[in-house]
């Protein structure tokens, strides 16, 4: 549109939130070795589980944890497999304990995190997205040394006790107490006396 014309902007309404959204991190297993050379026909091979956003992000991770750890990288080495790793059971919340190692303003930190979520991919989110609101980590200062699956009697952190019930039972507050008719013929959409709450 030229100067001094005014045109009324089309808003669309937004989109509703997706109730179970998506995981961000996806946990890969990757393959890869050495380039083969006459000094070397049959290069040795390493293999690594990380979790990354797609594939591409996770094959330079590999990279870039290999070159530190041997004398392979990018330029002299092949990747031989790439593939998602997907758990089987994803409708049942469980407690996973996460082992971390991260970079702040002062130094390298270890660090292990609970939580309760329904597979190690949602736990992996929460952990980026406590990391940074919290420790204010950004995600490359980040590394994961390991995640495992913990039992209700080994879980050590406060946060994660309370839902389990150990030192008292859970219980949940009834926040909105709804007023039913007892019988149907006495359902009416409109009352002709006001409804007293002082017996709640």
């Amino acid at each position: 549109s030229s100067w001094g014309t005014s045109e009324r902007a089309t808003r669309t309404s937004p989109e509703p939130a997706n109730i179970m959204a998506p995981f961000r991190y996806h946990q890969y297993h990757i393959v890869g070795r050495h380039v083969p050379t006459d000094a070397q026909p049959e290069p040795q091979i390493y293999r690594m589980k990380l979790w990354s956003l797609d594939d591409t992000r996770a094959k330079s991770k590999f990279w870039y944890f290999l070159s530190r750890l041997k004398k392979v990288k990018k330029a002299n080495g092949q990747i031989i497999a790439c593939n998602e790793i997907f758990e089987e059971d994803t409708t049942s919340i469980k407690n996973y304990g996460v082992w971390i190692r991260y970079q702040s303003r002062t130094g390298f930190h270890n660090a292990y995190k609970e939580y309760r979520e329904i597979s190690m991919n949602k736990a992996v989110d929460a952990l980026y997205e406590e990391m940074a609101s919290r420790h204010r980590v950004r995600a490359p200062c980040l590394q994961i040394i390991k995640i495992a699956l913990v039992a209700d009697a080994d879980v050590k952190r406060d946060n994660t006790i309370q839902f389990l019930g150990r030192k008292e039972p859970v219980s949940f507050p009834v926040v909105n107490k709804v007023l039913r008719a007892d019988a149907k013929s006495q359902k009416t959409t409109f009352k002709y006396t006001r409804p007293n709450f002082s017996a709640l």
